[in-house]
């Protein structure tokens, strides 16, 4: 096999690969969080359609026959892609989107390598484009992966369905899994004591009904007043674990009152300085409560946005990225 042939192949693994990239950021778009990042994800998309049409022409260039299939098993590809990650929770569809990213670096890297030593200037300065888009697509989406594993929302929201499958299941079943603990251990602990006081059991019975009565309350009540309800009881009962897992559901949900908030008077704050406010924040934690109560109640898009880049250079951190 010549070395050609080589590069011709690789050449159309690309185009097939960048075409699903195109699709992917076209269908991530409706995902963005904010509109920097939509406009973003647009301009992604365009530029991997233009890094298709290049790759194309070098394909007639070098003699390959010009694929009409190729493209549309790209779209195609992006399409299944989709449907399969609405099953699956956010960090799974971008883990997946990385590993393409990397695959495209990764043959952009070879194709450089055999253009080298074909002596095909074009091909060569084609690959370095390659490798300096997708080498920068492999660290956004590397900060977003990390701003979702600190905590706070990344830049792309996960659909309905992954919200399901992931943090936000959790966060919506937490009152009723506390109750139904409680119930657990009430009754093991009445267990343990049954030999020792029979009376007991009374007790425990009258708890258990108390708490078979909180569980109906908490699925006929909205789930804000119902995380609340179970972060006082868990309080009362001293269940500090159980109380800040119901805060912290509240938290992800964006309810909750402007005294909770780390950035005192933020309500009274005027849009510029609320972002100069949350920008200046370096806790992921912090970040997260803000950007959900700003969601939830004002909206403002430039101090979530200063938020967001705040939540970013954290990210970066971690990632060891530069900023």
């Amino acid at each position: 096999m010549t070395d050609n042939t080589k590069i011709v192949n690789q050449l159309r693994a690309l185009v097939l690969l960048t075409q699903t990239e195109e699709q992917v950021a076209r269908t991530r778009v409706s995902q963005a969080r904010t509109d920097a990042v939509r406009r973003e994800l647009n301009q992604n998309a365009d530029h991997a359609a233009e890094r298709t049409r290049l790759i194309t022409e070098q394909l007639r260039a070098l003699g390959g026959v010009p694929d009409v299939v190729t493209p549309a098993l790209g779209r195609l590809s992006a399409v299944l892609k989709a449907t399969f990650e609405q099953a699956a929770p956010l960090e799974e569809a971008l883990l997946t989107d990385l590993q393409l990213e990397h695959q495209l670096l990764d043959r952009a890297t070879y194709v450089k390598a055999l253009a080298t030593k074909a002596e095909l200037p074009k091909v060569e300065h084609l690959a370095e484009r390659l490798i300096t888009a997708h080498k920068a697509t492999v660290e956004w989406l590397t900060v977003v992966l990390a701003e979702e594993a600190l905590g706070g929302p990344a830049a792309l929201m996960p659909t309905p369905l992954q919200r399901v499958a992931g943090t936000a299941a959790r966060a919506a079943n937490a009152p009723v899994r506390f109750v139904a603990n409680r119930v657990n251990e009430v009754l093991d602990s009445a267990q343990q004591v049954r030999d020792e006081a029979g009376d007991r059991l009374g007790e425990v019975a009258d708890k258990a009904s108390s708490f078979t009565g909180a569980v109906r309350e908490t699925l006929t009540v909205g789930r804000s007043a119902a995380l609340r309800r179970a972060e006082r009881i868990a309080r009362r009962e001293g269940n500090r674990d159980a109380a800040d897992a119901a805060r912290s559901a509240r938290e992800e949900l964006g309810d909750v009152t402007a005294d909770e908030l780390p950035i005192k008077g933020f309500d009274s704050m005027s849009t510029a300085d609320a972002a100069k406010a949350a920008k200046a924040l370096r806790s992921p934690h912090d970040i997260n409560v803000v950007i959900r109560y700003e969601e939830t109640h004002k909206n403002r898009s430039s101090v979530i946005s200063a938020a967001q880049v705040a939540l970013a250079a954290v990210a970066k951190e971690v990632v060891g990225v530069d900023s």
